[in-house]
């Protein structure tokens, strides 16, 4: 398929990972990919996969989402050379996992603001070129733990306000062609559960309804199909991709 052909796809935390694998689904498609990230040697290597793999036009640009004058000036960069900005994909997030009484000032700022604020930043820099051009798709990650989860405070904090960021996201935007919609994604196999100890891993994984972790490509997927013009009457919801492990266990 080539549903993305003259389309511009931004995506932050593109270089490994989920937004690597997003990068790519994207790009296969036919869409010129802007990939935002901090880690520029990361990001050249991510360039060099998708030259690799698939005959498409695409940028990068080494950015600090936390910091809204890199993010408006990378926004403003896309579209004075690409023309327009048809799906932000808001990837970028950390983690800094531990109990509530041992989590630093640093250590919640630093999740909040890469997850949240900074996926504020690139929706608020998003909002005017795709107001103008009167279409939109924003696709920004929550996570199964948006929830709750122990040991999780900032993280949880961050990602459940990412659900109540896309739903008002969608409320401004649906009278301009623009849809806003969250991928809450369960066990998925990238550098960060690899960092997962065996028996913890394993003991989640056994939660899962499918019995299996999910791989960067079933996310990506779920990117491409929320993004896409097919998806244009669904705004506001939150995608569980977990395998079923939202859903909670069953008694056997």
């Amino acid at each position: 398929m080539k549903r993305y052909h003259g389309r511009v796809v931004a995506i932050t935390g593109a270089a490994q990972g989920l937004g690597l694998a997003m990068a790519t689904r994207f790009a296969a498609e036919g869409a010129t990919v802007a990939l935002a990230d901090v880690n520029e040697q990361a990001l050249t290597h991510a360039a060099g996969t998708l030259t690799d793999a698939h005959d498409t036009k695409h940028r990068t640009d080494v950015v600090d989402v936390t910091d809204s004058a890199q993010v408006n000036a990378w926004i403003d960069g896309v579209t004075d050379a690409l023309g327009r900005l048809d799906v932000l994909v808001n990837n970028a997030g950390i983690i800094r996992d531990n109990r509530v009484e041992d989590i630093t000032d640093d250590d919640w700022h630093a999740v909040i603001d890469v997850s949240l604020t900074g996926g504020f930043h690139c929706a608020r820099a998003a909002f005017g070129p795709m107001k103008r051009q009167g279409y939109g798709r924003i696709v920004s990650f929550s996570s199964m733990s948006w929830r709750g989860n122990f040991g999780q405070t900032n993280y949880v904090a961050a990602k459940a306000g990412i659900v109540g960021m896309t739903r008002t996201l969608a409320l401004e935007g649906a009278r301009h062609g623009i849809t806003a919609n969250a991928i809450a994604p369960g066990l998925i196999e990238t550098p960060m559960l690899a960092s997962m100890n065996g028996p913890a891993r394993d003991k989640l994984t056994n939660k899962i309804p499918m019995r299996h972790t999910g791989r960067p490509e079933d996310i990506a997927e779920a990117a491409a199909f929320l993004a896409s013009e097919a998806a244009g009457y669904i705004t506001g919801i939150v995608l569980d991709v977990d395998g079923g492990i939202s859903i909670g266990s069953s008694i056997r």
